[in-house]
Parts: C-alpha cells; structure tokens; sequence
C-alpha cells in the first residue's frame, strides 16, 4: 500500500462512525446577465480606466464604479454600512545591495547581487544588516505534523540563515503519489511558504536554492522579481515577526557553499528526500547587507452582502481581484496601458453578475459576501488583508468561489479542478458538473502550483476551503485544438501586456458556462447546512479544524 494511502487509512474514521454526508442541494440554471456583464468588461477595460492600477485615478473610478455596480444588483454594504475596505501597504526596495560574504571555508566568498543571488527584506527598517550568521541547510525547510516530517525537528535557528531548497521531497515523481502529491506541487513547495516557516523557526535569514526544473521557472523571473519595489500589508509591528531578510541563491552558488563546507549538493538533496532528514550546521557564516527604502499607501477593497435567511451569521464567499497594471512598457503601435480585460475585468463583471442572479433568486440560507480585492498583482495583497482582518469571521466562512481571468470563446465540454482533490469541496463540484454534463480533465501544469498564486489562497491556507476551477479546453466549438490555440495566444500576446483589451466581437458564451458553474457551486454551499472540510492529510486541515472548534 502506497505511503498516501496508509496515511489515509490510519487518520480516517471507521466507516461505521462517519456521519452520512449531507445531500448536495439542486441549483437550478441560471440566466446571467449578458448585456449587463458585457458592458461591464467593457468599462473597467476602457482607457478612461487607465489599466486600474492602486493609488491612481483609476482606483477612484473603478471603486466607485464597483460600488454602483453593486448597489444595482441588489446588494447591501458589506462592511458594517461601508462598501470598502481599507488595504494599508508598504512598498519596500533594496538599494546599495553588498555582495553575500561567506566566511569560515578555506577562503572568504563573496557572491554578487542579482548576478549570483537576491535578498529583501520583510520589515519595514530603513536598513538591513547581518553578519556572521551560522548557515543551516535545512534540506525543503517543511514542519508538516500532519504527514510526520519536520525538517527543523531538534533544531535552534535563532539568529541563523536557513539554506533551503526550492519545491518539496517528491516533486521528481511522475505521478501524484507520495506524501507530498508527488508531481503536483503543495504549499509546503512554495517559496512563500519556505520563508514563513523560516520565519516561524526564529531564523535570522533564509535563502533559497534556485534550480529551474522544480522552481518552475528560471533565474531571470527570481532576478527580475526580487530587483525593484516589494509590496506588503502593512503591520502594527512592521513586519518584525518575520526574518531580517529573504533571498534565493544561484544553484552554483549553493554547490560552492556546500563544498567549503565539506559537503555535496547532490548527496544532501537526496538525503533531504528522506522522512526522518536532520538539518546540516555547515559551520560557515554569512554576511549580507542592504538599505531600504520606505512607501506607504492605501488602497481599498470593495465589498457588498446578501444576508441569508435562515442562517446570516454563516457566510459563502465570492472573490475577484480589480486590479491590474496601469501603464506599462508600450507596445509597438504606442500603446502603454495595460487595460487587463481579461486579467481581471472578467472575473469583477462576473461578481457583478452572480450578486445580481442571487439577488433575484432570492436570499440564501446562509449569507453571501462579494469581495472585489485589490492589489492582487502585487502579491495577493487585498485578498491577505482581507484574510488577516476578515469583516466576516472566517471560522464562519463556510467556503467560496474564485475568479480569475475568465476567458472568451466557446463553451467547454469539460472543466478542470486547480489544486486537485483537495476538500471535501469535491462533492459539490461533481455534483454540480454532472448536473451540467461536463467531463473533468486532468490540471494543466500541476508542478507549477497555481492553487497557490490567486487571490483564493489567502482564505486557503486560513482554513477556509475555497473553489478555484473553471472550464477546460475541449471546446465544443473546435474541441481541443480550438481551446488550446486560445490559451496558448492570451499567453503568448496579451499576458499583462497592453494587447489584452476588450474585444466587441468576442463569444462570450464560454464566460457564461463559466458563471453558471460558479453561481451552482457558491448557491449550493449557501443552501446547505454542511461544512465541509479539509481532507485528513491536507496542508490546511488543521488550522480548519482549530478555528471551528473556536466556532463552536
């Protein structure tokens, strides 16, 4: 028996104990309104919108037109008589960057900034300086207790830097088994993650080593990423909480450091593959140190409600990010504003939409809350405050639907799930798909974790299971070759760029599949009296389990 399955098996309850799961309600279809969302996209992609960058006039316009949206489809302020949320942030950027000092090998190193590695900081300091911190590789740098691995087990990593490697112990599997789902990445592969644990584990820094098959993407992105403007949430302790710098090391740099040290690259990835792996001390130090500089501003979420009628104070959540790029690089013909009608003018009419069909259909059982997030472009921004000081407690969040760059084109004949069969979240969706005659089709791409780069994840990974799926590629009209030429040309010419703009002559009948599936699947969850949850084994499960327990 597969590892995966003897967790399973060991953490489930005997059959006889489960409590027989409760019916999936029968949504019926529903008829969206097209005009009504067309002349919406249109909108919020227009010039006058200057690409809907925060802190621009075109913030302003689209707020406000958020919120005239909002109160024609029927909704209420949902934010204690507001319909906005302040999202406070930080811009922080790294200047006058030294090289990384490595010291205590046969000879002094130092590695060269953006060349041979990248480091920010997570606080809001004016300068960031650190010498002659011991250096621990931490092999994947994962305390999961649910699956019995923690890599920091024994371990003090106060004032120490966290060597690390990128994605998690079986990401070579060509399938999905294996504790951490083999090929597919979860969170505990995510960079993110990586720095929080780190962070958790009292570490003074952390570096991740950058290889481009399991990071998913080469050197460049980390370099041009990790070279200008970082934003954050602002925080009461200005981030203090966290380590005093975060950064990713070239794969030749990582292999130099560890032959000073005496040890191989090769030999402790391997190693660090193991259950039962103990962090390596690699008695050498390092020094890193750099200025930074500080910007706040205040951008907003928009937010509006449909108290239930039998249960208001449990709440189903429908999110979309507003924003996009403002003005960027121009284009050949001249054209320097990134509309993003896609990315994400879709997604926001789409929340338009679903509000004004709930409405008409009546109020739900349970409460629905309609979250237009800013700053998503920037890292999740709107979506993490929202979730770190949510206006509906999210230990009475039963679930939600997110929606991100819905594209135009034909009706799809199947749908794919991002993330997998992570929940119990996977009852509604079969049923609401057989419901609707669609086929499931396996996620594109799973080793690049996408389950973990939308606005979703920041009620994800505070408990709060949440939708991410939408149509697949076997499009009726066209079938697969149709639906992959599409995608493959958004990415390809239009991707955050100034040639993703609204089209008068595209088929939005696919987009409204799209809307019927997710106004099913949050209708069904706002009709029942079920919670569903996590599986045993899932990285979230426990924090769930936590904060329904405080519920109750």
């Amino acid at each position: 028996m597969k590892l995966r399955a003897l967790l399973l098996a060991a953490l489930a309850v005997p059959a006889a104990a489960q409590a027989k799961p409760v019916p999936v309600p029968n949504v019926a279809p529903v008829a969206l309104n097209e005009p009504a969302l067309v002349e919406m996209v249109k909108t919020l992609s227009s010039d006058e919108f200057e690409g809907r960058s925060p802190g621009t006039a075109g913030e302003e316009k689209t707020v406000a037109y958020l919120i005239e949206r909002f109160k024609a489809a029927g909704l209420q302020p949902g934010n204690k008589g507001s319909w906005t949320q302040d999202v406070p942030t930080v811009e922080i950027t790294a200047s006058n960057v030294a090289g990384l000092a490595i010291t205590g090998g046969p000879s002094t190193m130092l590695f060269a900034p953006g060349k041979d590695f990248v480091a920010g900081s997570y606080r809001a300091v004016d300068r960031t300086a650190i010498a002659d911190a011991e250096l621990v590789f931490v092999g994947y740098g994962i305390n999961a207790p649910e699956l019995g691995w923690n890599d920091y087990a024994g371990l003090d990593m106060k004032g120490k830097v966290a060597v690390i490697l990128v994605n998690d112990p079986d990401y070579e599997t060509a399938t999905e088994e294996g504790p951490f789902k083999g090929r597919r990445m979860t969170y505990y592969g995510r960079w993110t993650y990586k720095f929080e644990e780190a962070a958790r584990q009292g570490a003074r820094a952390a570096l991740i080593i950058h290889d481009t098959f399991p990071a998913a993407y080469g050197w460049n992105v980390v370099e041009s990423s990790w070279t200008g403007a970082q934003y954050f949430v602002q925080k009461a302790n200005k981030g203090m909480d966290q380590t005093e710098a975060n950064g990713w090391i070239q794969k030749g740099v990582a292999e130099a450091i560890l032959k000073a040290a005496g040890q191989d690259l090769t030999q402790l990835t391997a190693a660090a593959k193991q259950r039962g792996f103990k962090a390596v001390p690699l008695g050498l130090k390092a020094s890193m140190n750099f200025d930074n500089s500080l910007r706040t501003a205040m951008s907003k979420n928009v937010i509006g409600i449909l108290p239930g009628k039998k249960r208001p104070d449990e709440y189903v959540l429908y999110t979309a990010h507003w924003d996009h790029l403002g003005r960027c690089k121009a284009n050949a013909k001249g054209d320097d504003i990134c509309n993003g009608a896609v990315d994400n003018a879709t997604g926001t009419a789409m929340l338009a939409a679903l509000a004004e069909a709930n409405v008409k259909a009546g109020p739900a059982d349970r409460s629905q809350v309609f979250l237009a997030v800013t700053l998503e472009e920037s890292g999740l921004l709107g979506s993490e405050y929202y979730g770190a000081n949510p206006v509906y407690p999210l230990a009475k969040t039963v679930g939600g639907v997110n929606m991100d760059a819905l594209s135009p084109g034909s009706p799809s004949r199947d749908f794919q799930v991002v993330g997998g069969d992570k929940s119990e979240l996977t009852r509604y969706v079969n049923a609401v798909t057989k419901a609707m005659g669609l086929a499931q089709s396996p996620e594109s791409d799973i080793e690049r974790g996408y389950y973990y780069r939308s606005d979703h994840f920041s009620m994800a990974k505070r408990g709060v299971p949440m939708f991410n799926l939408g149509r697949g590629n076997d499009w009726v009209l066209g079938g697969k070759a149709a639906g992959e030429a599409a995608a493959k040309r958004y990415n390809a010419e239009a991707y955050h760029g100034p040639e993703d703009e609204f089209d008068p002559n595209w088929d939005w009948s696919g987009m409204l599949q799209d809307g019927e599936l997710f106004y099913r699947l949050g209708r069904s969850l706002a009709m029942t009296s079920d919670w569903p949850n996590w599986h045993p084994t899932d990285e979230f499960r426990a924090i769930r389990d936590k904060s329904r327990k405080g519920a109750k």
